[in-house]
């Protein structure tokens, strides 16, 4: 099995929350991907995610996946450690993977401060695990979206999605591997979300399982349904050729680089126009209703997740 743990292990982790601290504001939760803690008058924003899978650009998915999280929340990414483990004594690729850590850090402007690596010959592959912490003024939520409001998506879906295939799968996808891999360059969502966060109720950035998932960690956090229609949900060109070239549906796969956030229905046009001033495309792709925790895609409703359609091209 590959991916995220089912729901009702997740539940059995995230109640394991050892000693009780008040300053811990937000604490683990399904949905919730960063914790808020009490830091004086402000909140420190901290996050983790591990990566394994995208081997060619590891270090730069992983420092943009970690920070995205924290952005998300609504805070200024500011600080990463990172674990890195290698199957092997392989100074090539460890000098890659931080080095590529180190660019994509700098470019965000988020400071290294601390970290550990080590070889683990049981591993197939490279890993790198990242905490990212930064500071909020407000902490926005994954679970905060009420009836009423509206969905809100940025860039698109399956954009990481579309990286790891042109790379991963280069030679199965042919031509279109070039465009897809300029995607890299798209993964971080940390402008989209500081223009969302004076806006939103909640946000997310849709990893593993891509948007589908992504909006029902969203719904199952604040028990509520979100409604989406699949013709209102942005797919660049790209990415459906790389998607019908493997036969994965872009909808569900990694979604890194796009951001959705929940925004009253009176501040959509707003939202829009502030994003598109700012050379972000975005799109309003649903709504909020009364629910218990589900999707309704087309009407379809999904109340479990399914796990990420790349999973089966890796096995």
């Amino acid at each position: 099995m590959i991916g995220k743990l089912d729901p009702e292990d997740l539940a059995m982790v995230v109640s394991r929350t050892g000693a009780q601290d008040d300053d811990v504001l937000v604490g683990p939760a399904y949905g919730e991907d960063a914790a808020a803690i009490r830091v004086g008058d402000r909140t420190l924003v901290v996050s983790s995610d591990p990566l394994s899978l995208a081997h060619e650009r590891l270090g730069t998915l992983a420092v943009s996946v970690a920070c995205n999280d924290v952005a998300a929340s609504g805070a200024d990414p500011r600080w990463l450690t990172n674990v890195v483990f290698l199957p092997d004594d392989d100074r090539e690729t460890l000098d890659a993977v931080t080095g590529q850590i180190d660019d994509a850090a700098t470019d965000l402007g988020v400071a290294v401060v601390g970290g550990h690596s080590e070889y683990a010959p049981d591993l197939s592959r490279p890993m790198v695990s990242m905490t990212c912490m930064g500071l909020a003024d407000e902490f926005v939520p994954t679970g905060g979206a009420e009836p009423g409001d509206r969905l809100v998506l940025t860039k698109g879906a399956g954009i990481e999605g579309t990286a790891i295939l042109a790379t991963d799968f280069r030679d199965e996808v042919g031509s279109a591997a070039k465009r897809g891999e300029s995607f890299f360059g798209e993964i971080s969502v940390v402008e989209d979300a500081r223009i969302l966060r004076e806006y939103a109720t909640a946000m997310h950035d849709p990893t593993e399982g891509g948007v589908v998932t992504g909006l029902l960690e969203m719904a199952e956090a604040a028990g509520v349904r979100l409604e989406i229609a699949r013709d209102d949900v942005p797919v660049r060109e790209v990415t459906r050729v790389l998607c019908d070239t493997m036969g994965v549906d872009p909808l569900r796969i990694f979604g890194s680089g796009a951001l959705i956030a929940v925004v009253p229905e009176d501040s959509v046009d707003e939202v829009l126009g502030e994003l598109r001033d700012a050379g972000i495309t975005g799109a309003e792709i649903g709504r909020v209703v009364d629910g218990d925790g589900e999707l309704a895609l087309d009407g379809e409703v999904i109340s479990e997740p399914s796990g990420d359609d790349l999973y089966d091209l890796w096995e």
